[in-house]
């Protein structure tokens, strides 16, 4: 069988982290330890090919340099984007031996230039040097940043898992994927998720290549997404939650990494809760456990007017469609770097961070931008994992986006839009639009499970429920939301409405007649809130009882 550190036959291992808390992309991962000089032709004879061997080294290369030997990416990435402009190819998977022969020997170079020493030779050196890197990662920056805006713990730490690699980027008949036991987004039933053959599970997440939906093994490979649903289905049933699954397939043979709870909208929590609920797999009070009431305001962001909509559409500003990965509108003015979002958004603006992809530490700009928008990568990377967790808009996988090298710009199709401009997405259809958009309140009739599980509350609730309101509108709205009551209504707001300023401005301008007035009207606040509340609700008020010596002031203006 396989030995770590045999030179026949070897073992290589993947080193994960597993925190108590889902933290998707925030700590990190190496992957094929174990390969050095001395062993990659045996697992070349292993796999039957040398070219996925050579590709194994060069990943681990690349991934144990930047984790635990703190060479920053951007040198890998640079050489190897060198090296496929001269082989004349676009892609990773499309270098041959010779050239990844070069990329082994390149990336060797540039670790002794930058971390002053080799890489470890030795397996066993490699392992102590990458468990202790990814325990270290629970201090990152980007993880640190992503626990304080969660309200996780810092206190919590991190286990690291230490399991036998399988390959994915073994020829045609192997490949990696991420699947959802449901969809993220809206909660509907069935695998949703996706495929890329020939790869390793960081070409998913990272958003470099885009992949096709997992139902694609339907046709291609139906025995194996057979098993992917049974599996899919046993893994949810034991956790009782809908689960975010990695698998890998080497030579038509299929492995399952790792399993964990699924990041989700709000509006999939309630409508998975619901459902499970429905499927004998939790009970009511579980389910209600599972919703953050604060996330129940989610709910209400907002959505493009469909007559804006089509008149930007009809104005041919709709610059390009990509895969909707996390619901909801929003508008902003461009921004390519985090920095650039951090900066903005302290000046008051709203911003969409425009990135060809997203990586764990951009979660800065993430954080603070209104919507997230990738050229790259599908609905399972990156950025379509966090900002459904963030309840952010976000589209990925528009691929028509062009990205000037100086971070100036970007075009579709030969219209260019610069750094700053206002841009509108729709993160539910994946329509990007030039300009701004005017957006609406959703339809409450579109959340029936919301009001199915918010009537669960009711069943179990001992407080009542009163909400604040200063004018018709206000409480009109409040009883649709369920409100049982006003418990505080403040009239002087009701008294600045446009109807009834009037009133005021006569009685502040004419101090004389003031005390007729009032002889005249001694219940006036009391008949303005009862024309403007709903009959029959309780309502607690606040009378305008202000001297007209505090208002005096008034009169100047």
């Amino acid at each position: 069988g396989k030995g770590f550190g045999d030179s026949q036959n070897p073992l290589l291992l993947s080193v994960r982290s597993g925190a108590r808390v889902s933290m998707p992309g925030m700590m990190d991962t190496i992957l094929n330890l174990g390969i050095n000089d001395e062993n990659v032709e045996g697992l070349a004879k292993v796999m039957g090919d040398r070219r996925p061997a050579l590709d194994a080294y060069r990943r681990f290369l690349q991934i144990f340099g930047d984790v635990a030997m703190n060479v920053p990416l951007k040198y890998f990435e640079n050489f190897l984007k060198e090296t496929k402009d001269l082989a004349g190819v676009r892609m990773d998977h499309q270098l041959d031996q010779k050239h990844l022969e070069s990329v082994i020997l390149g990336y060797k170079g540039i670790i002794e230039e930058h971390a002053g020493r080799p890489i470890p030779s030795k397996p066993i050196d490699q392992l102590k040097q990458a468990v202790l890197a990814v325990f270290g990662s629970w201090n990152n920056p980007r993880a640190v940043e992503y626990r304080n805006h969660m309200g996780f713990s810092h206190e919590l730490g991190t286990a690291v898992n230490i399991m036998a690699m399988v390959f994915g980027n073994t020829g045609p008949d192997s490949g990696t994927g991420v699947l959802f036991t449901r969809d993220p987004a809206s909660g509907s039933p069935g695998l949703y998720g996706e495929y890329l053959p020939n790869a390793q599970g960081e070409d998913v997440v990272a958003g470099l290549r885009t992949p096709s939906p997992v139902s694609s093994l339907s046709i291609t490979k139906p025995f194996l997404y057979t098993e992917l649903e049974s599996l899919a289905k046993l893994l949810e049933t034991h956790y009782k939650d809908v689960q975010d699954v990695e698998f890998t397939i080497e030579n038509e043979r299929l492995f399952l990494l790792q399993t964990r709870s699924a990041q989700r909208t709000t509006l999939a929590a309630i409508r998975i809760a619901v459902d499970l609920v429905a499927e004998g797999i939790i009970t009511k009070d579980e389910a209600l456990l599972r919703i953050d009431p604060e996330d129940l305001t989610k709910l209400f962001m907002p959505r493009f007017s469909v007559k804006s909509r089509n008149h930007a559409v009809a104005m041919d500003r709709l610059l390009t469609k990509g895969a909707p990965a996390s619901p909801g509108a929003a508008t902003g003015s461009v921004c390519f770097e985090v920095g650039e979002a951090h900066r903005a958004t302290q000046l008051g603006e709203d911003v969409i961070l425009v990135r060809p992809e997203t990586s764990p530490d951009d979660i800065g700009g993430v954080l603070v931008a209104k919507g997230v928008l990738t050229s790259k990568g599908g609905t399972t990377s990156h950025a379509a994992v966090v900002t459904r967790g963030l309840g952010k808009p976000c589209i990925v996988g528009a691929e028509q986006l062009e990205f000037d090298k100086a971070g100036e710009y970007f075009s579709v199709n030969g219209q260019f839009v610069k750094k700053g401009e206002t841009i509108s997405m729709d993160g539910t259809t994946g329509e990007i639009f030039l300009g701004r958009i005017e957006t609406v309140d959703p339809d409450l009739e579109d959340l029936s499970e919301a009001e199915l599980l918010l009537s669960w509350a009711d069943d179990r609730r001992k407080l009542g429920v009163w909400a604040n309101a200063d004018t018709g509108e206000d409480a009109t709205k409040a009883l649709d939301m369920g409100a049982e009551g006003i418990g505080l209504c403040r009239t002087e707001h009701m008294f600045l409405g446009s109807e009834r300023v009037n009133v005021v401005q006569q009685v502040l301008l004419n101090a004389a007649e003031t005390e007729k007035w009032q002889l005249q009207n001694p219940d006036i606040s009391l008949t303005y809130v009862k024309g403007s509340m709903p009959a029959d609700l309780p309502a607690s008020v606040r009378i305008f009882c202000s001297g007209l010596a505090e208002l005096e002031a008034l009169q100047v203006a």
